[in-house]
């Protein structure tokens, strides 16, 4: 497939030209053509381990290709390092942001730029960038006080202030509001009016309908197809990117009168840290066959409310954290686990598995006291491989090997693998966060389908998410996390995604529900 001139006629701005990019045995990118046209914003689209990291590092200049060419407006170029890339006018901002939170906005953007430039000279240039573009900025705020969209904010206009053509951005609305999607789009627009392209990377494909007129698919390494979004629906494309049908998790009504099988009464805790968030008078309840959804935008208190759910941060009172009857506030997340509670926290490499060590290590870690994997003080490696196993074929884990480091699954693939390995236990109470974060549609499925069947076999879910899609698919009540207190939990049926935006947004619980909650 030679994509080298646009449909127009035109030279693209930027053309890859059969790349080839091979890891030992694995290849990653397999004869991989794509353009990007002058003025474009064009959708990379795949699966997770479908080979579109490998493709942007590449072209960002992180990697260096096997095989292949790049050609920027028709001529042969070398990018050996970010650096180069940023040269020729080539910018990223990744997924996960790359900030000192103990620095100011300003020092934070002084630090990426090539050229080097008084702090208050940077400052002065900050203000001027980010009201041109909708990003409004304090240069002086030190970026632990700063939201998520405000920080995202940073990486857009540190990028615009070296004058890119192309910019790239990966997932950027995965841990955004509704309204600051709202104004990022608008954002966009003003880039695109400029005349510069944007490569857009997200696994949200209605937001690829609505933003781009190009779409290259990825599928195992290969262009498996090149579409124009706009004309496909978002199960189109989910099957294009997949190989097959996708759809929603099918969901039952919570059985929202049965037992109270996790309840949390007025927990109140301190900030871990200087940059944390202190929990104030939390409560809530959740019943078996009920999936509770806890929205927010990350840093109001999400990790630190499931790190006190899970055990990892005891309660100064026992009875502030209940499960089945028993109080265990100040019990750890072992005691915890043996009452029948499972913990699936945020980040999955370095808190949910340990990156170094096997699958069957990482098993051993957590299930050690609940299936049999330690018996008389020895580990039984033959039950902790089969316990693999089980995990691998229930939830489609995709691996290299028999028994591989945690490190070199890919995001998705780990994410099924840490889902799996805590619901095979038939938990009665499971606690997860960000659940499907950075994880394909196929993927996706997998675990929302097994979080809505866990409820339905008389489980207490918690789904702590910021993908308001996913929770309105699944959750039965709603509630939302803003600096450390919770709203009251109301029927997410009677809820729309603007009024939970404007509570994420701090902007007051009395006129976000549409119906009143129901009765804890």
């Amino acid at each position: 497939m030679d994509q080298a001139v646009g449909s127009a006629g035109s030279t693209p701005l930027v053309a890859m030209h059969a790349i080839v990019k091979t890891f030992g045995d694995l290849v990653a990118n397999d004869c991989v053509d794509l353009d990007i046209r002058e003025g474009e914003t064009h959708a990379l689209l795949g699966e997770n381990g479908a080979g579109k990291s490998t493709l942007v590092k590449i072209l960002y200049g992180l990697l260096q290709p096997t095989s292949g060419r790049i050609l920027w407006r028709g001529a042969p170029v070398s990018l050996p390092d970010p650096k180069a890339a940023r040269r020729l006018g080539i910018g990223m901002v990744f997924q996960h942001f790359s900030l000192f939170d103990a620095m100011t906005v300003a020092e934070n953007i002084a630090l990426a730029l090539d050229d080097a430039r008084a702090v208050n000279d940077v400052a002065d240039r900050v203000v001027e960038v980010s009201r041109s573009y909708g990003l409004p900025l304090e240069p002086g705020r030190e970026v632990w006080t700063l939201s998520v969209g405000e920080r995202q904010r940073i990486e857009i206009v540190r990028c615009l202030m070296q004058n890119p053509r192309l910019l790239v951005l990966d997932e950027p609305t995965s841990v955004l509001t509704p309204q600051e999607t709202g104004v990022l789009f608008e954002t966009l627009g003003r880039i695109r009016a400029e005349g510069r392209s944007i490569l857009y990377i997200s696994h949200k494909l209605e937001e690829v309908r609505t933003l781009c007129e190009r779409a290259t698919i990825l599928r195992h390494g290969k262009v498996i197809a090149a579409c124009d979004p706009r004309t496909q629906t978002a199960a189109a494309l989910a099957r294009m990117m997949v190989g097959a049908d996708v759809g929603a998790a099918r969901k039952a009504a919570g059985a929202l009168d049965g037992p109270v099988r996790l309840a949390v009464r007025g927990l109140s805790l301190p900030a871990p840290d200087d940059h944390g968030v202190a929990l104030r008078e939390v409560r809530l309840e959740v019943r078996a066959g009920e999936i509770l959804g806890v929205a927010g935008v990350a840093g109001n208190g999400q990790g630190e409310l499931f790190n006190a759910l899970s055990g990892e941060t005891p309660a100064p009172d026992a009875a502030a954290v209940v499960m089945d009857g028993v109080e265990v506030g100040r019990a750890g997340p072992n005691a915890r686990r043996a009452l029948g509670g499972a913990f699936v926290p945020e980040e999955r490499l370095g808190h949910g598995t340990a990156p170094g060590m096997t699958l069957t290590d990482n098993a051993i870690l957590t299930g050690h006291a609940t299936h049999g994997l330690v018996r008389r003080g020895f580990i039984d490696r033959a039950a902790a491989q089969a316990f693999v196993d089980r995990i691998v074929a229930a939830f489609d884990v995709r691996k290299g090997a028999r028994d591989p480091a945690a490190r070199t699954l890919s995001g998705g693939n780990l994410q099924k693998f840490v889902v799996g390995r805590e619901m095979l236990g038939d938990p009665g109470v499971l606690v997860v966060a960000q659940p499907t974060w950075g994880v394909d549609a196929g993927a996706a499925q997998i675990i929302r389908q097994a979080l809505v069947d866990r409820a339905l076999a008389g489980g207490a879910v918690v789904v702590i998410s910021q993908d308001l899609d996913e929770l309105f698919e699944i959750a039965d009540r709603i509630c939302v996390m803003f600096n450390g207190a919770l709203s009251a939990p109301a029927p997410a049926d009677g809820l729309s995604r603007e009024a939970v935006g404007l509570l994420m947004g701090g902007h007051g619980e009395s006129n976000a529900r549409e119906t009143q909650p129901c009765a804890s």
